[in-house]
């Protein structure tokens, strides 16, 4: 469960800096469905950049922004369906798309469901505590991006080998950046230097996307909701919600899956993760560049008795298909070859690594269960192609200019070649095996207590039912939070 108990000495110095930088909070609720925004808010974004360092973009934490980088209202959710000419499969493919949000991804979320609930609460002093977002990427951005809305200092902290973008990006941000050894899948170290700062610093709180349970619970209320949203809202026939892929990353985007499931009983739920490191797939270890994903252990917010199959992906063919997606010679081969239109080859840019790779796992799983056009599988673009000019460069550089041969070679190697290999099924005693991996990591090194470790898997459905139930409670800390700050009211 997530910790409510209010700290009421630092509540009040928290409302103070609300009132002094004019910060207004949104719910779960709102998130979920902005028609509950306040209208001085909409008006306040009518002039708002999507980037904008404003308290404002608050209430863009939300798949159903304006697709506009300025003063962009509301609507549906934001999504994609991959053409079946471009997949080889017959199964529609829906990605939603996290461009959308502020920072371009939605890791703004996640990292609002994890600090919202300690300020509200008293448990973060913003006059004193700095936010710690350790990440493999997105996240600290999202962190850091909410840390400087909600007037709060930060550390970001990721590894070294990640793209220049977010390192630019950052030190623009976040009070202090700290790079840690290695690439995606080089995790531990990314923990070791958060018990160096805990042990060594006293005005840090760490906010772990692998442990922190806001994680989840914004992903359960706010991503399942939009997914339900757009299947009620796709055309035809006798359509089925078959079921959602995800590559792992911190695993907070697959709880949208025990919410769909709650729905669609039948729904199969599918994790994702790299080939050149398959931990879920075969106790595996490695380094691999699909970035944003993290690897080498099984996150504690992952709920592996709802899980349903695990699918590795080479991340070379995230890598091939960016370039391809995202060159002019590969739009023109796209569009001559595939019969592509110009909307839907524009569309593949909203594909970050992880976006890209995602799709891979979509396709694995239509074609191993052998799906038809009434089957709907669900992902997310974590972010978009933007964040990844300099990987582009960075291919450019090695393999030379593009050409239509390296597209077609591209094209049927990395992804028509599709296959089934590399996927499994899971099973009630593998499910359990890879539920029992999580002992190593967060019992051993991270000092969970394994007894909450056997209610995750023993009560499950009391453990995570409870967690998914807190979004009301919340939301009722921060309503409260907004009346006895009077901020909303001053507007």
């Amino acid at each position: 469960m997530i910790d409510l108990t209010v700290d009421r000495a630092k509540l009040e110095r928290t409302l103070k800096r609300a009132r002094e930088n004019k910060i207004v909070m949104p719910t779960f609720a709102q998130m979920q469905n902005p028609d509950l925004v306040p209208e001085k808010i909409k008006e306040g974004l009518k002039t708002t950049g999507l980037w904008d360092i404003s308290p404002l973009n608050l209430f863009r934490i939300t798949w159903r922004n304006e697709p506009k980088m300025h003063g962009g209202g509301f609507g549906g959710v934001n999504y994609i369906e991959i053409p079946s000419a471009l997949t080889g499969v017959k199964a529609r493919i829906v990605v939603l798309e996290g461009k959308w949000m502020p920072t371009g991804c939605h890791k703004v979320g996640a990292s609002y469901g994890c600090l919202a609930p300690r300020l509200v609460t008293g448990q973060f002093d913003p006059t004193y505590h700095k936010a710690v977002w350790p990440s493999t990427g997105n996240y600290c951005r999202g962190g850091a991006y909410n840390s400087k809305l909600l007037s709060c200092s930060s550390v970001a902290i990721l590894p070294a080998e990640m793209s220049r973008e977010r390192f630019d990006w950052l030190r623009q941000i976040a009070g202090e950046v700290i790079a840690t050894p290695g690439c995606e899948s080089n995790v531990k170290e990314i923990f070791d230097k958060t018990w160096e700062l805990r042990n060594t610093r006293e005005d840090v709180v760490i906010f772990n996307q692998f442990d922190e349970m806001g994680n989840y619970l914004w992903h359960y209320t706010v991503t399942g909701k939009a997914i339900e949203d757009v299947f009620k809202e796709l055309k035809g026939e006798n359509l089925n919600l078959f079921g959602m892929a995800y590559t792992s990353g911190s695993a907070g985007t697959m709880a949208s899956g025990d919410y769909i499931k709650g729905l669609y009983p039948n729904a199969k739920l599918a994790v994702g993760e790299a080939l050149q490191c398959p931990t879920i797939l075969n106790n595996g270890f490695g380094g691999h560049r699909i970035e944003g994903i993290g690897d080498k252990h099984v996150p504690w917010v992952h709920n592996i008795k709802n899980t349903d199959m695990v699918i590795a992906v080479d991340d070379d063919d995230s890598q091939n298909l960016l370039r391809l997606f995202n060159e002019p010679v590969g739009h023109e081969y796209l569009k001559k070859e595939l019969c592509l239109d110009d909307k839907s080859i524009e569309d593949l840019s909203l594909l970050g690594i992880s976006g890209i790779a995602n799709v891979l796992c979509c396709m694995k799983m239509a074609k191993y269960y052998e799906l038809t056009e009434q089957d709907v599988l669900f992902t997310v673009a974590t972010d978009s192609a933007e964040m990844y000019d300099s990987r582009v460069e960075e291919l450019k550089e090695r393999n030379g200019e593009y050409t239509t041969l390296m597209a077609s070679a591209d094209y049927y190697g990395h992804m028509s070649s599709t296959r089934t290999d590399n996927m499994e099924e899971l099973t009630y005693n593998t499910r359990k095996r890879i539920h029992n991996l999580k002992y190593y990591t967060w019992v051993e090194q991270q000092a969970k207590d394994v007894n909450e470790l056997n209610a995750q898997w023993y009560e499950s459905e009391a453990y995570w039912g409870g967690i998914q139930k807190q979004a009301a409670q919340i939301d009722a800390l921060i309503d409260a939070f907004n009346e006895e700050s009077g901020v909303l009211n001053s507007l």
